[in-house]
């Protein structure tokens, strides 16, 4: 996928063990589209009360599924 100058995009792997990394992709990594999301990789690596908060959004989407 090519990405236009007004784009971004967060890439997030999950490794064997359950680690995430996060990189940025982006048409121009300084304009809007690519500060936000650098904002977003450092907030999701660094913030462990945004992390605890995802997580818990994904156990709850995981719960109601297994209703």
């Amino acid at each position: 996928m090519e990405l236009k100058n007004n784009q971004a995009a967060l890439i997030l792997d999950v490794d064997e063990d359950g680690s995430v990394s996060v990189n940025v992709a982006s048409g121009d990594p300084d304009g809007p589209a690519g500060a936000i999301c650098q904002a977003i990789a450092v907030k999701l690596m660094q913030d462990e009360d945004f992390q605890a908060e995802i997580m818990e959004m994904i156990e709850g989407d995981d719960e109601k599924q297994d209703a």
